[in-house]
């Protein structure tokens, strides 16, 4: 196998960089687990000092994830440069991202906490905390 990083991961978008693309209640695309030990979500708000939203994983028995229940999971902040936050476990709440221009957020799903479920997709669901324009995007690793 290759030592090459760009050759051993799988890369895919979640949701295309767009103005406000946290607005409302959106979801990300559907990762399906059944080939893959973990995935990383990443957020990336490039422009909007006080838009929030908050993140949770839905675990979903399809790509439409009409049934989905809410799993825990890991996450953190990078909220200034390439300074990160604090790894932090997740209840099945989620949680709120920090108002801020130029930040990040990382969740980190692994299969196994999919197991008790008896699904096998994963979807992130994000909800507008405080209402405000934000420019970002969601990719997945």
């Amino acid at each position: 196998m290759s030592a090459l990083l760009i050759e051993r991961l799988h890369f895919s978008k979640g949701i295309d960089p767009a103005a406000n693309p946290w607005a409302s209640t959106v979801y990300s695309d559907v990762v399906n687990m059944k080939e893959w030990y973990r995935v990383l979500f990443v957020g990336y708000a490039g422009a909007g000092t006080t838009g929030t939203t908050t993140v949770t994983v839905l675990a979903c028995d399809d790509v439409s994830h009409t049934n989905s229940t809410a799993i825990t999971f890991r996450y953190r902040e990078i909220l200034s440069g390439d300074t990160e936050g604090t790894l932090t476990a997740a209840t099945t709440a989620g949680f709120l991202t920090t108002a801020g221009s130029s930040r990040m957020w990382l969740v980190e799903v692994d299969a196994s906490q999919l197991a008790s479920t008896g699904y096998s997709y994963v979807v992130v669901k994000m909800v507008e905390g405080t209402a405000s324009s934000v420019y970002g995007c969601v990719f997945q690793i």
